[in-house]
């Protein structure tokens, strides 16, 4: 590293390592929790004509109300709840956080959790506090409130469900942790597609209360389009910040295209969380390896000690990509991460996992 590079980049920036995606060319890719269906062949034609209409010599609408009102009729969001787009949820991560940021402010989580929450903190300048959960995964409900007593943290982020354990947190937990913090409390539900249950009725009963989903795993990851839902004196302030053309015009006309065929994504949602059960079954069944269930689109499995790191190379020598979590250590100590791909990408997986011998 150069000397004007160790003098102008601020000290938290070069502390940190940049989000790792593992290249996955020739793989079978489970390790990104992207939805593994492809937009259906007959709704292809009418997308196309539907991305010809784009005026790409214009910018694209700062607050474009027919992909809001779409995002709003098919996602319940509250009429009262103002809504602001962002591109993807790590900028609406960044934005909050943005927002808030002074030097002696800290944001909290839960660990393990998404790692942009705390990566994003760093960056802007805040502290991170994160409050480990307990061996099943449920939340430590004495040990955050004690942490939000001790903290007073700005902002406190939870993933719900959660990413990378799969499951959903205790709701009557989740609404205590909301009173009993002095700042803003963002639920994020990325994975609602697949859950059992939602916040959405939550968001206007609370004036710290912010909800923040992505259409990622709808199927549109490629878009990179997240939205926040709140009050509005939140989200007038959060506007200030975001970039005014920040959604670009071919992601706005897809999702609206998108949103007018929730069936076709929806039935794929279904479709996915079918899949799910039979893999947790089926891994379930081959009895080396610890099984947990999931409320999202991937499920963690945990090994026996010092197995995670040659199962996950062992299986990318079968070009079956997974995501290795061991190396957080913690509860992921020896945990492996399989997104729910097609079936008979699972069934590779299966394959692929039931060929690698164990080592006694």
């Amino acid at each position: 590293m150069s000397d004007l590079v160790k003098q102008l980049i601020l000290d938290q920036i070069q502390s940190l390592s940049a989000y790792h995606v593992q290249p996955a060319e020739n793989m079978v890719k489970l390790d990104a929790m992207e939805n593994p269906y492809d937009l259906p062949e007959q709704l292809k034609q009418p997308w196309l004509e539907c991305l010809s209409s784009a005026a790409i010599n214009r910018y694209p609408s700062p607050q474009p109300q027919g992909l809001i009102a779409q995002l709003r009729a098919t996602q319940a969001i509250p009429d009262a709840a103002e809504v602001m787009l962002g591109n993807g949820s790590d900028e609406l991560i960044q934005i909050i956080c943005m927002a808030v940021a002074k030097a002696d402010r800290m944001v909290m989580s839960v660990t393990p959790s998404f790692v942009m929450y705390e990566q994003t903190a760093v960056i802007t300048g805040m502290k991170f506090h994160g409050v480990s959960l307990q061996q099943d995964f449920s939340l430590d409900l004495t040990g955050m409130l004690a942490a939000i007593a001790a903290h007073q943290p700005a902002v406190i982020f939870l993933a719900y469900p959660n990413n990378p354990t799969a499951n959903s947190f205790d709701r009557k937990q989740l609404v205590e942790i909301i009173h009993a913090s002095p700042g803003l409390v963002v639920i994020d539900e990325a994975y609602a597609p697949f859950a059992a249950d939602t916040m959405m009725d939550e968001v206007l009963r609370h004036d710290n209360l912010l909800l923040m989903r992505t259409l990622s795993k709808f199927g549109l990851a490629g878009c990179r389009l997240g939205y926040l839902c709140g009050p509005e004196p939140w989200m007038t302030e959060l506007n200030k910040i975001r970039m005014p053309y920040n959604i670009n015009i071919l992601t706005q006309l897809t999702a609206e295209f998108a949103l007018q065929h929730t069936d076709v994504f929806s039935a794929q949602a279904e479709q996915i969380k079918q899949q799910r059960q039979s893999l947790i079954e089926q891994l379930r069944s081959q009895t080396r390896y610890q099984v947990f269930e999931s409320q999202a689109n991937f499920v963690l499995f945990k090994t026996t000690d010092g197995q995670a790191d040659r199962i996950f190379s062992a299986l990318k020598e079968h070009r079956i990509l997974i995501k290795n979590l061991s190396a957080q250590g913690g509860l992921l100590n020896e945990t492996l991460r399989v997104t729910i791909g097609t079936p008979e990408e699972n069934q590779e997986f299966l394959q692929a996992l039931s060929e690698i011998p164990e080592v006694v």
